[in-house]
């Protein structure tokens, strides 16, 4: 048997054969991709891998750390704008900006993680999601910012050379840095400071009986959560081109918290397959009108019975009930379909 003699041998990328050869397959996929596919399928592929990021830094803070948030919004806003702004009024370089903003989205989590320490439940939720409503009224009412109108963001130039203004060449930028921060989540939940963001969601009493500080970790989880989705919002920023406070809405939040929970709670690759599905649910259901002879229906039954936005009430009600149908029948979400796929190919055909 394998016995690991080390904690830091949890944090070994791959310790077989067989996964090396499909992590290399999966690398060459990610490569060749933007040369193959249409540019539409590359636009769904980097809205899809911010989303994975935003997913990765949420469930680190609800699934690892047991703290509810409806606010990530607002961090999603800091960062969006503050790189902008670094870029466009402080002509920071790209890299930089993006890290500056991660890092006080991370500032502005760790100011939110202090109420963390008497809240639990539903009142750390309305306190999160005062905060998110807070954040988007003060940017949309600050000129600064662009006021309600929004600001156009920088041409995006890496190491202020190569010009970046295409999908594929944005797709280079976004899918290595949602590799990497995910290979740090993942690495950063094996060793002590994930292991104490699970011994406080399982019971914070008896973590801190162990030594583990409350004070420092809840803070931390927010931190770090919010770091992840700053960059996540920079990245937003110059993948739509421009931005406007609207956008950074609370039903953004509850799509957030709607990756973690589909993909799976408690697990980095349950928040990868969550952005990624939930994502591709999100844009296609936009385009449910397209859909032979069910798109007309829709329509009609929309315009007759629902509201005058149309059809896209049909789009929200579809992606209400999908959720609802993970939730009740697969309560671990796709990563619990994925357990299960995996035990059953493992013992097949017995």
């Amino acid at each position: 048997m394998d016995i690991k003699r080390d904690y830091y041998e949890d944090i070994q990328l791959l310790d077989s054969k067989v996964l090396w050869f499909w992590f290399l397959m999966l690398i060459a996929a990610l490569v060749t991709f933007p040369f193959l596919a249409p540019n539409y399928y590359i636009y769904m592929a980097n809205y899809m891998a911010i989303n994975v990021l935003v997913a990765v830094g949420l469930n680190m803070l609800v699934g690892y750390t047991g703290q509810i948030s409806l606010g990530h919004a607002g961090f999603f806003a800091i960062g969006a704008f503050t790189t902008v702004l670094f870029m466009g009024k402080l002509s920071f370089p790209f890299l930089v900006a993006l890290t500056a903003a991660g890092a006080i989205a991370a500032v502005f989590g760790f100011v939110l993680g202090l109420p963390a320490l008497r809240l639990e439940g539903p009142y750390l939720a309305i306190a999160t999601l005062g905060f998110g409503m807070a954040i988007t009224q003060l940017i949309g009412r600050w000129e600064f910012f662009g006021g309600r109108m929004g600001i156009q963001a920088p041409t995006l130039k890496l190491f202020g050379l190569c010009t970046v203004s295409s999908d594929r060449g944005l797709y280079f930028v976004i899918i290595p840095i949602t590799f990497l921060l995910t290979l740090a989540a993942r690495n950063l939940m094996k060793t002590k400071v994930g292991r104490a963001f699970i011994a406080i969601r399982d019971s914070d009493i008896a973590a801190e009986t162990m030594g583990v500080n409350l004070t420092y970790y809840k803070t931390l989880a927010f931190a770090i959560s919010a770091f992840y989705t700053g960059i996540a919002g920079g990245l937003m920023a110059f993948m739509l081109g421009f931005i406007n406070p609207s956008s950074f809405n609370f039903i953004l939040s509850i799509y957030f918290l709607a990756f973690v929970i589909v993909g799976g709670v408690g697990t980095i690759f349950g928040s990868i397959m969550g952005g990624v599905v939930m994502t591709w649910l999100i844009l296609m259901l936009d385009k449910v009108q397209d859909l032979p002879y069910l798109g007309q229906l829709l329509m009609t039954i929309s315009d007759r019975w629902m509201s005058v936005t149309g059809v896209h009430n049909v789009a929200s009600i579809c992606l209400g009930l999908i959720i609802v149908l993970i939730v009740v029948f697969e309560p671990l979400g796709l990563y619990g379909f994925w357990i299960r796929t995996k035990i059953y190919w493992k013992t097949w055909p017995f």
